[in-house]
């Protein structure tokens, strides 16, 4: 696992003190792997501590660093498939029946996207992981029956290839600002049926589900 971290969607790093810019430089490859991260961190800028948890609350305040997560490689950790589930679901209930998919240990993301109409209606996104694909399936039956989606159109997409997964980039090997690496991490999108789907935010591409789903479940529409 890396500590990750990801910059707000400016083009560039606003002014920032020489402290600040170098401990963005220290961290953007993750945190050291000790038991006191900051203190290593602070031992080599210079800094206590404390100081360095203050710094990186404020730059977190400011919104020059949007979110401190953690990545997690989850085929390293023994989880070989994942699919992306997308939903066509009434706008009035997306709310509900995201936070219904969200309670699931299982699943990892849930969130809402535009739909783009006519190729594609889809508005309502989770990921499910497991270990082998059949364990997918199995998981999204449970959603299915637990959340009441037996008559919403959806779509299993199963990953096919890996992306590289890291934080943010702050800076180059040089240590000037690079304001392309600070972006999020560009995201792929999905083409189901030779139709682009621009909504979709994959880390990975995808294609449809090959299993026969069990009844009630994987559906399409």
């Amino acid at each position: 696992m890396d500590m990750s971290h990801a910059l707000s969607t400016s083009n560039s790093l606003p002014c920032l003190e020489d402290a600040d810019r170098q401990l963005l430089a220290a961290i953007q490859n993750g945190l050291p792997l000790v038991s006191r991260p900051y203190a290593d961190l602070g031992a080599r800028l210079g800094l206590g501590e404390a100081e360095v948890m203050a710094r990186l609350q404020q730059l977190q305040a400011r919104g020059v660093i949007r979110r401190f997560g953690v990545v997690v490689r989850h085929h390293e950790v023994g989880y070989g498939a994942n699919a992306m589930v997308v939903w066509d679901v009434p706008d009035e209930q997306v709310r509900e029946l995201g936070r219904c998919l969200a309670g699931f240990d299982f699943i990892t993301l849930c969130y809402r996207r535009p739909r783009h109409l006519p190729q594609w209606r889809y508005n309502l996104y989770c990921m499910i992981h497991g270990k082998t694909r059949e364990d997918v399936l199995s998981n999204l039956e449970w959603t299915v029956n637990r959340c009441g989606l037996q008559s919403l159109p959806h779509e299993v997409l199963f990953s096919r290839r890996r992306f590289k997964q890291r934080g943010a980039a702050y800076f180059d090997v040089q240590g000037s600002t690079n304001a392309d690496a600070a972006q999020d991490a560009r995201l792929a999108s999905a083409d189901v049926q030779g139709s682009t789907n621009a909504g979709v935010a994959l880390d990975a591409r995808l294609e449809p589900a090959d299993e026969t789903p069990a009844a009630g479940s994987a559906g399409g529409g």
